[in-house]
């Protein structure tokens, strides 16, 4: 579906009819093209998976997507996350200050204020609405082990250990006791003795930080960066926008899994099934991230052949 997807919005958006920047329809059948696939995964409870796709936004940025919609996602991630972690009153406070700076701004420096105060109340509105939703969201939509996860990633020195809290705090402590240069290959204890569930695949770096350590741990989020940077400076190097705008979405994918993966061995984001690119075991998770690559591979060969000729 990832690879489907990417192909899918790359053919859509290289047609030279499509603008969005300025089409409405175009940006919308965009989205719905985005995220289609991640409503019918949603469908089969696989939360973890649907949320990658969320990743192609970066994608529509780049070709053209206005700025105040990527700011406005920023944003209600951010405010959802607040929420999670500070008391309402404070969120509603920061809120009306912020309104409230908005408001002297646009009549003290914006002609037509009128139109921009109306923004800003509805957006004012908008955001304690959203506020006091996420109790709801949480309690009543997520479920039960979904919501275990956030609450160990708002309390972790309070969770449960030894369950709900048990992967991310035997992964820490393996990640931790692994030092600076590890405890060597097949020497780690908390990963060959079985405190760290999953870790072939979901946890995988937690055994990379044991037994290479931190060098291990930089050197494997600096191999990642390496691939990211190669990805879109192939990208950019294009004259056909479809291979960008493809090489872009590959991008987009693998540096979500990258980061998101990382972030949950280590208690900065809840556990999500998602595996570590080309790491991680799993033979459809291996074909899968392979095809997307080597489908760029044969894509941007098409671009030296052209040279060639010429």
């Amino acid at each position: 579906a990832k690879v489907t997807t990417a192909l899918a919005l790359a053919k859509f958006i290289s047609d030279t009819n499509i603008n969005l920047e300025k089409n409405l329809n175009h940006q919308v059948l965009a989205g719905v093209i985005a995220l289609f696939p991640a409503f019918l995964i949603l469908l089969q409870g696989d939360l973890g998976s649907a949320m990658v796709y969320s990743a192609f936004i970066f994608v529509l940025y780049r070709e053209g997507l206005p700025n105040w919609i990527l700011i406005l996602v920023v944003s209600v991630v951010s405010l959802f996350v607040f929420t999670l972690f500070l008391p309402k009153i404070y969120l509603i406070l920061t809120i009306l200050s912020i309104a409230l700076a908005a408001m002297l701004y646009t009549q003290l420096y914006l002609k037509k204020y009128q139109n921009a105060l109306t923004y800003v109340l509805i957006c004012t509105g908008a955001a304690i609405v959203f506020v006091f939703s996420v109790d709801y969201l949480v309690n009543k939509v997520l479920k039960p082990y979904q919501r275990q996860r956030i609450m160990v990633l708002i309390n972790p020195e309070d969770s449960d250990k030894l369950s709900a809290g048990w992967n991310v705090s035997q992964s820490k402590i393996a990640i931790g006791s692994g030092g600076f240069w590890g405890k060597g290959f097949l020497a780690g204890t908390q990963t060959k003795l079985n405190f760290v569930p999953e870790q072939s695949t979901d946890f995988i770096f937690s055994t990379i930080g044991e037994e290479y350590g931190w060098m291990g741990s930089l050197a494997t989020v600096g191999l990642f960066i390496l691939i990211l940077y190669r990805i879109i400076f192939v990208a950019e190097r294009q004259r056909d926008r479809f291979v960008r705008i493809y090489a872009y979405g590959v991008a987009s994918i693998l540096f979500f899994h990258f980061a998101i993966n990382i972030a949950m061995t280590i208690g900065l984001f809840p556990v999500v099934g998602i595996p570590l690119p080309f790491i991680s075991y799993g033979g459809s998770s291996l074909i899968g991230f392979t095809v997307l690559l080597f489908i760029l591979v044969k894509l941007d060969s098409h671009r030296a052949q052209m040279m060639e000729r010429k």
